[in-house]
């Protein structure tokens, strides 16, 4: 589904910043990756090169066998909004729009009929618990519930990789269990494949497989038995050998 192939990245400027060096990663069709390490190793710079937002300087990425970086502007943003599915920090929600609005806004940008929208809209809804927040505005909804909603947003074009960037960041441990364990029943029913960058090792070990990254290179790779609670503990050890700042890990959630 996803092959980073050698890809690096150096921004220029008065002094070129190597961000990442010749890095290869493969996540299969159905796989669920977390991404991990300390704050500066290029986590996100990653992310940014798979989402197609940013281009490696070296390398390639390929999804599902196509280069998304060769596209004109155009058919690239088509894509992005077809191809991918998107779940950040901040949730971005519109205000101005109701939870149900926002939902379906990446059927709106590709036309779609109001009838198969709002069909759509009430299945995904009520798969992820949200069918009675559907009519309220943003501001009016919790941290998770807002969540939920925007994880509806990035599921309901049915895209083959769904990226999350500290989807828990900003919620408490209750929303942020719900929030994980809703994106790991999509990923087992609806086979959808997922990467996840995080701080959070209690959010990474709902994942089938960690990788973590140091100063811009692969650093290790550990993978989940059956067993969650071993798993998290794993992620603990590799992130202490790891090193980094206290803070660049989150409060340690169980």
């Amino acid at each position: 589904m996803l092959k980073v192939k050698q890809a690096s990245k150096i921004y220029e400027g008065k002094i070129a910043y190597r961000a990442l060096s010749d890095i290869d990663l493969t996540i299969e069709s159905g796989e669920f990756v977390g991404i991990m390490g300390p704050s500066g190793s290029g986590k996100t710079t990653l992310l940014n090169m798979i989402a197609t937002i940013d281009e490696p300087t070296t390398g390639e990425i390929l999804i599902a066998g196509h280069n998304p970086h060769h596209l004109s502007k155009n058919d690239l943003a088509k894509f992005r909004r077809r191809e991918l599915g998107f779940v950040f920090q901040d949730f971005n929600l519109l205000h101005t729009l109701t939870v149900e609005e926002n939902i379906v806004l990446p059927l709106t940008l590709d036309g779609k009929k109001v009838s198969e929208m709002k069909q759509k809209a009430n299945e995904i809804a009520k798969k992820l618990g949200i069918t009675d927040i559907m009519k309220k505005r943003t501001y009016e909804i919790s941290g998770g519930q807002a969540q939920r909603a925007a994880v509806a947003r990035a599921m309901i074009h049915t895209p083959k990789l769904l990226l999350a960037d500290e989807p828990t960041g900003n919620l408490d441990s209750k929303a942020s269990k719900d929030v994980m364990e809703m994106l790991e029943s999509i990923n087992q029913t609806d086979q959808t494949t997922m990467m996840l960058v995080t701080h959070d090792p209690q959010a990474a070990s709902y994942c089938n497989r960690v990788v973590f990254i140091r100063d811009g290179r692969f650093y290790s790779e550990i993978h989940r038995s059956d067993n969650r609670q071993v798993f998290f503990q794993k992620i603990i050890d590799t992130l202490s050998l790891l090193g980094g700042n206290a803070n660049d890990l989150s409060s340690i959630r169980v």
